[in-house]
C-alpha cells in the first residue's frame, strides 16, 4: 500500500477504543501491516498459513481480519472510502440513483429445439 493510499485509508478507519481511553490495550502490530497482509492474501490467493514471514504471524493477521469481518468493518471502511472519493470529485456523498440495464436477446434462430420433449 502506498503512502497516499494509507493516508486515505487511515483517515477512514475508526479510532481504537484504547486511544479514546475507553478501555482495552494497544494492539501489538500496526494496522497498515495487517491490511497489507490481508491484501496480499486476497491478491495472491494463498492460504493463511502460507503468509510470508515479512508480515506478522498468520494467526495474528487472521484474528485481526476475523474481528473486523464479524463487525462488518470491511463494508464500513468501503462505504467511508466511497463517500470521501465522491466528495473529492465534487459529487454528493451518497448516490442519488442507479441504472439497471438489460438487453433482451432473441436466440430462437441460433438455438435448436430441445431433444427432450
Amino acid at each position: 500500500m502506498t503512502d497516499a493510499e494509507w493516508a486515505e485509508v487511515c483517515a477512514a478507519m475508526p479510532v481504537p477504543a484504547w486511544l479514546l481511553r475507553l478501555g482495552g490495550r494497544p494492539e501489538e502490530f500496526c494496522h497498515r501491516e495487517m491490511l497489507d497482509a490481508v491484501r496480499y492474501l486476497v491478491d495472491n490467493g494463498v492460504k493463511w498459513v502460507a503468509l510470508p514471514v515479512d508480515f506478522p504471524y498468520w494467526r495474528v493477521v487472521y484474528d485481526f481480519f476475523r474481528r473486523r469481518r464479524s463487525y462488518d468493518y470491511v463494508r464500513e471502511l468501503y462505504e467511508r472510502l466511497r463517500r470521501s472519493a465522491r466528495e473529492r470529485a465534487g459529487r454528493n456523498a451518497e448516490p442519488s440513483g442507479g441504472i439497471i440495464d438489460s438487453q433482451p436477446v432473441d436466440a430462437s434462430e441460433t438455438v435448436g429445439p430441445s431433444p427432450c420433449r
